[in-house]
C-alpha cells in the first residue's frame, strides 16, 4: 500500500517532492548547556563571578554551594574570592565553613608555599573575622 501511495504522489507531483530532497539541511547540530557560558571564561572574570556570587549569599545553603562550585574548578581562587567568601560565611554565622574555606584552599594549591602566601595575605580578613585554620585549632 506504501509503494502505491509513493507512486501516485511522485505522478501527482514530482517537481515538488525533488526540490525539497535535493536541497541540503544546512543546519550545524550544536551542544548547548548552562556550563557552555564559562567554558572562555578568564580568570579575572571567574574572579569577579564568584565575589559577586559570595557578596549576594544570603543564607548558608547558597555559601556552601559557591563554595562547591568554585572549588570543582580546575583553578585556586583568587585571594578576592576567598575573602568574599569568608565574609559571607561569616554573614551566615557560619564559623566552620569559613574554616573550611582554608581547608579548600590546602588542597588546591600546589605546595606549602603558596597556602602560606595566601595565609599571610588573608591574614588581616582571617584576624578582623576572627577566624583559625585547623592548624590553628588542633595544635598537637
Amino acid at each position: 500500500m506504501s509503494q502505491r501511495v509513493l507512486s501516485s504522489v511522485l505522478r501527482a507531483r514530482p517537481n515538488a517532492i525533488l526540490r525539497r530532497t535535493a536541497t541540503p539541511a544546512l543546519t550545524i547540530p550544536q551542544r548547548f548547556s548552562s556550563s557552555d557560558s564559562h567554558s572562555q571564561e578568564t580568570f579575572e572574570q571567574f574572579s569577579e563571578r564568584y565575589v559577586a556570587f559570595f557578596q549576594g549569599a544570603q543564607d548558608l545553603f547558597e555559601v556552601q554551594r559557591g563554595l562547591n562550585n568554585c572549588f570543582a574548578h580546575d583553578l585556586v581562587p583568587s585571594p578576592g574570592v576567598v575573602e568574599a567568601a569568608l565574609r559571607a560565611a561569616r554573614r551566615v554565622n557560619d564559623y566552620a565553613t569559613a574554616v573550611r574555606v582554608f581547608e579548600g584552599i590546602k588542597e588546591k594549591v600546589e605546595n606549602k608555599q603558596q597556602y602560606q602566601a595566601y595565609l599571610e595575605e588573608l591574614k588581616p580578613v582571617r584576624e578582623e573575622l576572627g577566624i583559625d585554620t585547623k592548624e590553628d585549632l588542633y595544635i598537637s
